[in-house]
Parts: structure tokens; C-alpha cells; sequence
């Protein structure tokens, strides 16, 4: 059986509770708030504490990265200035260069031009030397020589503006080697060594007569030789000479002298008549020292004899031919001279 003084505690319990609890949870819940605050304002001081090292952390890091940043871009820049220096000596030094070779190609094309205009020049004065001695001593040989030295010249300078000159040139060539040649030179050293001998030539007149000596006979006495020997003596006083011709006369000496001379002026207009190529006057000139000689000089002198033997084949020379002229060549370089003038002006 329930005692009635614990039922009215019991009954009393609740109420007890509930004015404990008012007694005591207001301070409890401002404490449990107090701690919560606490513990919260520990835990935002922590994170706080945490944040700001972290934010610390990060701006240092900051700092060092910007430091490196501005570190990088002073060694950015330094190596900007360096590359724009070096840049500019090398934009120099291109000009430079660009420079020295448009002097050097500027040189180039004077020395090019130069070099053109002395071998146009050179082959003008051998063209113009081999035309002299076609039309003055026929010289098919010597014109022939320059015309090949003149292309050779061309062929070596190797400029394709050259090649129409070296068309001419060839065609000039071809008609110099189809001429006819006459050796004019041949004919005219012959004709100087007739003139060398015309002062050593002996006259017919200069040939001595024979002279027969009489032969001593057996058992002539005294008398006998003493006549023999005064005859002898007086045919040296009187010399009697063969001369089986009637001509020529006996000459003096201005003569001799003038006969000489008008055989060397023969032979001096042959020699101008070659070189002119008038083959009439040549021949008619060439038989008259022909006949001279045989007329006048001793026949049997060796002398005389090569002075014949020139003669006769000197008559018997063609020397009227057509000879070629290379005014084609010459006009030619002269015309290529001219427009190479007008282009550099």
C-alpha cells in the first residue's frame, strides 16, 4: 500500500521540476548561449586566424609572384632593349650591305660597260687597220686575220647583244676566204730586191774580152821570141772585145748613171702599181726593166740573171682582181658603238 506522504511528494514532483527548471533554465540557457557564443566566437577567430594567415599566405605569395612578374618583365624588357639593339645593327649592317651591293653591282656594270666599250673600240681600229690594207695593198690575208681576231674577241666577251655583230663579222669572213688570193707581198719583194740590185747590176760593156795567149813553139830562136813577146805587149795596149750585138753603145758614166736611175724609177712605179692593182701600167712598167736589163747588162752575171728570173715571173703575175671589202663589219660596229652611246646618256 502507497504511503499518502509519498503520493503528495509525488504529486508535488512536477511541480518542483517545472519551478526548478524555471529557476535554473534561464541561466542555463544564457550560459549554454554563452558557451555556444563562446565556442563560436572561438571557432570564427580560429577560421579568422586561419583566413587571415591564409590571406597572408597568399599575398606574400602574391608579393613574390608579382616580384618575379616584375623581375621577368625588367629582364623581359632588358631582353626587349638587347633585341631591339641588335635588330637595329642588323638593319645596319643590311643597309650596309644592300648599300655595298648596289655600289658593287653599279661597279659591276661600269666595269661591264667599260670592258664592252674598249673591246668595241679595239675591234673598230683592227677593222678599220684590215680595211686600210684591203683597199691599199689588197691584203686578203692580213683583213681575213682581223676579222677572225675581231670575232674571237666577241666569242671571249660572251654578251648575247653581240651576237648579230658576230653575224656580219661571219658573213665578211665567208667572202674573205672565197676571194682570190694574190700575194701581194710576194710580188712586192720582188720587185724591192730588183730595186736592191739595180746599183750592183754590171753593163755588157763591163764584160771583159777573152784573151788568147799564145802558146810558146818548139825550136823558136831568139828573134822569134823576142818578136813574140813585143807583139804581146802591144796587143796589151789595144784590147779588142766581141760584142756580138750592135747595141748598146758605149756608155759614160752620167750615162750609166741615168740608165740606173730611170731602171729604178721603172721599177718604183711597178711597185706603186701593184699596190693600186692597175695591172696595165704594172706590166707595161715590169717590160720595160725587163728589157732594160736584157738590153744594157750582162746576161751571164748571176745578178742579172735573178733580176731576169724576177722580172719574167713578176710579168706573168695577175694582180687585177676583185677584192672584197669589209665596210659591212665596220659599219656595223660603228652602228652597235653609236646605239650603245645614245642608251647610256
Amino acid at each position: 500500500m502507497t504511503d499518502p506522504a509519498e503520493k503528495a511528494e509525488a504529486s508535488q514532483l512536477p511541480g518542483r521540476r517545472a519551478a526548478l527548471w524555471r529557476t535554473l533554465g534561464a541561466p542555463l540557457a544564457i550560459g549554454l548561449l554563452l558557451v555556444a557564443l563562446g565556442w563560436l566566437s572561438y571557432e570564427s577567430r580560429t577560421e579568422f586566424s586561419a583566413l587571415r594567415e591564409e590571406i597572408a599566405r597568399r599575398l606574400r605569395d602574391s608579393d613574390n609572384d608579382s616580384r618575379d612578374a616584375r623581375v621577368a618583365a625588367r629582364q623581359a624588357q632588358d631582353a626587349a632593349r638587347e633585341a631591339q639593339a641588335k635588330l637595329a645593327q642588323l638593319e645596319a649592317k643590311l643597309a650596309e650591305s644592300q648599300s655595298q651591293q648596289l655600289a658593287l653591282e653599279a661597279l659591276y656594270q661600269e666595269l661591264s660597260r667599260g670592258r664592252d666599250e674598249w673591246a668595241l673600240a679595239e675591234i673598230e681600229q683592227i677593222l678599220t687597220i684590215a680595211s686600210q690594207q684591203l683597199q691599199l695593198a689588197g691584203n686578203v690575208q692580213a683583213a681575213l686575220v682581223a676579222l677572225q681576231t675581231a670575232d674571237a674577241r666577241l666569242a671571249r666577251a660572251d654578251r648575247p647583244q653581240f651576237i648579230p655583230l658576230r653575224k656580219v663579222l661571219a658573213r665578211d669572213i665567208e667572202r674573205l676566204k672565197n676571194a682570190p688570193n694574190v700575194d701581194v707581198v710576194g710580188l712586192a719583194l720582188r720587185l724591192d730586191q730588183v730595186i736592191a740590185s739595180v746599183d750592183v747590176l754590171p753593163l755588157s760593156t763591163d764584160r771583159p774580152a777573152a784573151v788568147v795567149e799564145a802558146e810558146p813553139q818548139q825550136g823558136e830562136g831568139f828573134w822569134s821570141k823576142l818578136g813574140t813577146g813585143v807583139w804581146e805587149e802591144v796587143k796589151q795596149l789595144v784590147r779588142v772585145r766581141n760584142i756580138e750585138r750592135p747595141e748598146p753603145p758605149l756608155l759614160t758614166p752620167t750615162q750609166e748613171y741615168f740608165l740606173r736611175e730611170n731602171l729604178r724609177l721603172r721599177l718604183l712605179n711597178a711597185r706603186l702599181a701593184l699596190l693600186e692593182r692597175n695591172q696595165p701600167v704594172f706590166r707595161a712598167d715590169v717590160k720595160a726593166a725587163s728589157d732594160w736589163t736584157a738590153r744594157y747588162f750582162d746576161a751571164g752575171a748571176k745578178q742579172v740573171a735573178t733580176a731576169n728570173a724576177n722580172l719574167k715571173q713578176l710579168s706573168s703575175s695577175g694582180i687585177s682582181i676583185e677584192i672584197p671589202n669589209i665596210g659591212e663589219s665596220l659599219a656595223a660596229v660603228r652602228s652597235f658603238k653609236a646605239a650603245r652611246d645614245r642608251l647610256v646618256k
